[in-house]
């Protein structure tokens, strides 16, 4: 806990040990951006001081690597009674909704995607099966958002999903847009989505991240360091920074993240 608050990291990536530094190095060359260090549950865990919890998940770049890593999450959190895992899919993976009840039975508690890194558009229709049973099951999907680069994960696509699946219990990363973020608000500001604050502080600064997040409303977002991308330590403490209200912090920090996975940590502390 930091200032008495319960603290759920709600985006991060972690990987096997024997492919870690090969995957951590892919994601810096991705985005150009330097990473040090590795990208497995030890080191995380390491780099979080404060932080009482974590929504772990890793990205399927082809569909014949979605149930493996689906496999690793679920065993990472058996392991860690902290984590809470986020599955992968695949626009090409053939039995979408047989692999999620499978995921869900192993005890994750959503479905990540990264459009950009799995080369589809999030709002393509192969996905909708998928979509529509999520929204049915009130099961979060968190997505990357956002990329100047490309058009696959444009917010414009995630306005349109939501359209689409009313209901949907959809988190928007990156504050719905990783180096688009007021092209995000002009899509995301109205519609009815959690964002996360992951990968953001880095773009917006610290004054224009407190003014989204008041543009948004604290109610619909959650704090995300993005590991191994960031330190958890270093994102909790620039968030801190802002000096949001108590109620803003709450929300932020654990309550939104609580009410989207369906947990109580305080309930759980020290588990």
């Amino acid at each position: 806990m930091v200032n008495g608050y319960e603290i759920i990291d709600s985006h991060c990536h972690i990987y096997p040990e024997k492919i870690a530094e090969k995957a951590v190095s892919s994601v810096g060359d991705f985005y150009n951006i330097k990473m040090d260090g590795g990208g497995t549950a030890q080191t995380l865990l390491k780099q979080s001081e404060g932080i009482t919890a974590h929504v772990v998940h890793s990205v399927a770049v082809s569909p014949k690597t979605v149930v493996a890593i689906n496999d690793f999450i679920s065993a990472e959190c058996e392991k860690h009674g902290n984590f809470y895992g986020f599955g992968t899919m695949h626009a090409g993976f053939e039995n979408k909704i047989e692999e999620t009840k499978r995921m869900l039975s192993l005890g994750l508690k959503g479905v990540k995607i990264h459009p950009d890194t799995q080369e589809f558009n999030m709002d393509t229709e192969e996905m909708f099966e998928l979509y529509d049973f999520l929204r049915e099951e009130k099961i979060p999907l968190l997505i990357h958002c956002g990329d100047y680069r490309y058009d696959y994960s444009h917010p414009r696509r995630l306005k349109n999903i939501l359209k689409q699946f009313p209901g949907l219990i959809a988190i928007g990363a990156h504050f719905g847009g990783w180096s688009m973020h007021d092209l995000a608000l002009e899509y995301l500001k109205d519609e009815n989505c959690y964002l996360d604050t992951s990968s953001s502080f880095f773009v917006t600064g610290m004054k224009r991240a407190k003014e989204l997040i008041r543009i948004y409303g604290a109610e619909r977002m959650v704090f995300g360091s993005d590991f191994p991308m960031w330190s958890p330590k270093e994102e909790l403490e620039r968030f801190m920074s802002m000096k949001l209200t108590d109620e803003e912090n709450e929300l932020i920090l654990h309550k939104n993240a609580e009410k989207i996975l369906n947990i109580k940590r305080s309930q759980n502390y020290g588990n």
